[in-house]
């Protein structure tokens, strides 16, 4: 029986940022386009029109799920595991993935357990 793979992805993506003078830049940006390397430049400049953006412009999942959004960045911050924060926490594992997910509320005081380990406000889970 032949088991399931995760697909590989065709197309390797790669970003680079020119660091120089303006001369040196363009001269950069016109070897990349020989190479036929995408310039996103022009994109960027598309979303400078707005002069600012609100946390659901950037982040949409916040609208419904600031809590596990803060949760996920904090721990990313501390360079915790899940396993790892539920051991200085004494929460689940599977408690804070569902939280991390929004399928699970945060209540004050796992707000407070988070934040003592996480280094953050608790205020900022609920």
């Amino acid at each position: 029986m032949s088991a399931l793979t995760k697909k590989r992805p065709t197309e390797e993506q790669l970003e680079v940022r020119f660091r120089g003078t303006p001369r040196q830049i363009a001269k950069l940006r016109s070897v990349a386009k020989a190479l036929k390397v995408k310039d996103l430049t022009d994109l960027a400049l598309d979303l400078d029109e707005k002069e600012f953006y609100s946390i659901e412009d950037l982040l949409p999942e916040t609208a419904w799920n600031s809590g596990g959004v803060c949760i996920r960045g904090s721990r990313g911050k501390e360079g915790l595991t899940q396993k790892q924060l539920a051991e200085l926490t004494g929460i689940a594992q599977h408690h804070i993935s569902e939280m991390e997910n929004g399928k699970r509320p945060i209540g004050k005081e796992t707000a407070r357990r988070l934040a003592a380990a996480l280094n953050v406000d608790y205020r900022v889970f609920l």
